[in-house]
């Protein structure tokens, strides 16, 4: 199974913040997945901690290698920008990461690496991995909290997602043809 390629900034274990979150989904491929994240208009929709999602150029709302954006995100209203852009293909893992970061002092400043990734695998199943590092005293903090808020919330996003995802699929499936 392929793996998240990190920043050296951002390498798991040597950052003040890492969550990890996965889980297997049958009846649905990467491309059903990707669809959904891959559109930010979709993201409050089956994630509730995603809101005032805009892209400084206006590109969006899909994204895209290199795009800048902002969203609001754990009270925090964070820049982002796609730094890895892999649509699915097949026989290779979809990957989408962004670097964010919310601007401040020593107490306030925080800088993350969000990582996605989509695979499909045998028997029509796919798998979905999110994982994000963070440094700064912000990211200090969600470390130490219990329950952990990122791990919860980020839980919350990838059951979303796969709950859009089917959604969609059992909708298609509904659909008469032309």
């Amino acid at each position: 199974m392929s793996d998240i390629i990190w920043p050296e900034a951002y390498l798991p274990g040597t950052t003040d913040n890492y969550v990890s979150n996965e889980i297997t989904v049958a009846g649905l491929s990467a491309a059903d997945v990707w669809a959904q994240l891959d559109n930010t208009d979709a993201w409050p929709g089956y994630y509730s901690n995603a809101s005032e999602i805009r892209f400084h150029d206006r590109s969006g709302p899909t994204l895209s290698a290199g795009a800048r954006f902002r969203f609001t995100t754990f009270g925090f209203a964070v820049e982002a920008e796609v730094v890895e852009y892999v649509p699915p293909t097949p026989g290779q893992a979809a990957r989408v990461a962004w670097h964010g970061w919310v601007e401040g002092d020593a107490a306030t400043r925080l800088d993350v690496h969000h990582a996605w990734l989509f695979e499909d695998l045998p028997g029509g199943r796919v798998r979905i991995l999110t994982q994000e590092t963070q440094n700064g005293q912000p990211a200090c903090d969600l470390a130490i909290a219990k329950p952990n808020p990122m791990l919860n919330a980020h839980q919350e996003w990838i059951d979303g997602l796969a709950g859009a995802a089917r959604r969609v699929v059992a909708a298609q499936s509904h659909t008469p043809s032309p």
